[in-house]
């Protein structure tokens, strides 16, 4: 048997990031330190092997994780990403981020996060299936329609949504859709559900261009990350007009000042499983990507990638949170500094939380709505949320991250005041 353990790789803690700027808006907003004390650690958190059989007939022992950070405002909520870097402190981040996402958005659900460490490109379909199924029973007592509900994140998708739905309820006797969401629309999914977070982002990204009289039809942009959300929001960029000169995958990135053929690259990506070779744009790194001369900066892959070693190199005026955690706390403060406005992960990459939410009330009553309604519904809590965090940036005259959190934290916090410690 083999067993499979998450390397280092992120160049600061992420979990104590996720409480200094806890503990920088507790002071900016006067937030009790005894509050504090409470909002800064996890309410759970669970390590779990899973043992899986191989194609070969080997055995790899994957290790996983589930986190509840809180559950002051209802049931925890957060994805479950499959990545060959994962640790549990990332994931305690991610839990926490969670919290505040969910608050500012003002639904009714704390924060929770899962990952096991793997990397999914690398196994089959039926390893694929196998591990999840595992993972799934193996944290059972943990997730529930009432308890803690996951949701797709880096590394998978409706499809492993499906399994862990599936695992759930033959184990329960009977379908619970309310389990999981981001399922497949045949299984109790929510029209919608796919592209929320990036019409969330661009609903941001909108109202962020607006606010500085702009128009994004006169922008050009970067988008890092063509997964779900990168590949999403730059089809959705180019829908509106904007010129998006760059995207990238894990492999490459590709740049072309007078903008690159999203349709072609989406194609292009479908086909290979890869952006490299796409003809009509010049083939750049990842760190070069995010260095470019454009309006709007995107990064929807992975955390840390803007630091204070290149944040004083980025020439971008507003960086849109794609992904979790992609600027660290330094380099905050110099882009900051720098007049950048950052529209921060736990207001930008929102949308698909807040769908996830309308599917799990979908499937309690069961009852579905249409695309149209779902959209609709997803553009006023995330424009709301925006237009909140804007009027509390400008009556503080803070960042948009302080004023995000300040607000959030500010909900979980009279949450908990309100219902007290027990015993």
């Amino acid at each position: 048997m083999t067993t499979v353990e998450a390397p280092t790789h992120l160049r600061e803690n992420p979990f104590e990031i996720a409480r200094e700027q806890l503990r920088r808006v507790a002071e900016i907003f006067a937030i009790d330190q005894r509050l504090v004390n409470v909002l800064q650690e996890c309410k759970k958190a669970v390590a779990v092997s899973v043992p899986v059989t191989m194609d070969d007939g080997s055995i790899t022992a994957f290790e996983g994780f589930r986190v509840t950070h809180n559950i002051a405002r209802g049931p925890s909520k957060g994805g479950i990403r499959y990545h060959p870097d994962v640790t549990l402190d990332e994931v305690k981040a991610l839990a926490m981020w969670m919290t505040w996402k969910c608050a500012l958005m003002n639904i009714p659900f704390g924060g929770a996060k899962g990952g096991v460490v793997c990397d999914p490109k690398r196994l089959s379909r039926g390893e694929l299936e196998r591990m999840t199924r595992r993972y799934t029973t193996e944290i059972i007592n943990e997730i529930g329609p009432e308890k803690d509900i996951p949701a797709p994140d880096v590394g998978t998708d409706p499809t492993v949504m499906a399994w862990i739905f599936d695992t759930y309820s033959m184990n329960k006797g009977h379908s619970v859709l309310g389990v999981v969401t981001g399922k497949p629309l045949n299984v109790g999914g929510s029209l919608g559900r796919l592209e929320a977070t990036a019409r969330g982002a661009l609903y941001c990204i909108q109202e962020a261009v607006r606010k500085r009289e702009l128009s994004l039809a006169d922008l050009s942009v970067a988008v890092q990350g063509f997964g779900n959300v990168g590949s999403f929001l730059a089809k959705f960029l180019a829908e509106e007009g904007a010129t998006v000169v760059a995207v990238s995958d894990s492999t490459t990135g590709l740049y072309n000042p007078k903008g690159i053929d999203v349709s072609a690259a989406l194609a292009h990506k479908q086909e290979t499983s890869t952006l490299r070779g796409l003809r009509g744009a010049d083939e750049i790194t990842n760190d070069e990507l995010l260095l470019l001369d454009c309006e709007v900066l995107a990064p929807c892959a992975l955390e840390q990638v803007i630091t204070p070693e290149n944040a004083d190199k980025v020439k971008a005026t507003i960086i849109c949170e794609g992904a979790n955690g992609p600027i660290t706390p330094n380099a905050d403060e110099i882009l900051e500094d720098r007049g950048v406005m950052v529209l921060p992960d736990i207001l930008a990459n929102a949308g698909g939380v807040v769908v996830s939410y309308f599917e799990w009330v979908q499937g309690l009553q069961e009852y579905f709505w249409k695309e149209p309604e779902v959209n609709s519904k997803l553009r006023d809590i995330v424009t709301r949320a925006f237009n909140e965090t804007w009027q509390v940036s400008q009556d503080r005259q803070v960042g948009m991250r302080a004023a995000s959190y300040g607000v959030a934290v500010g909900r979980v916090s009279e949450a908990t005041v309100t219902r007290g410690l027990y015993p």
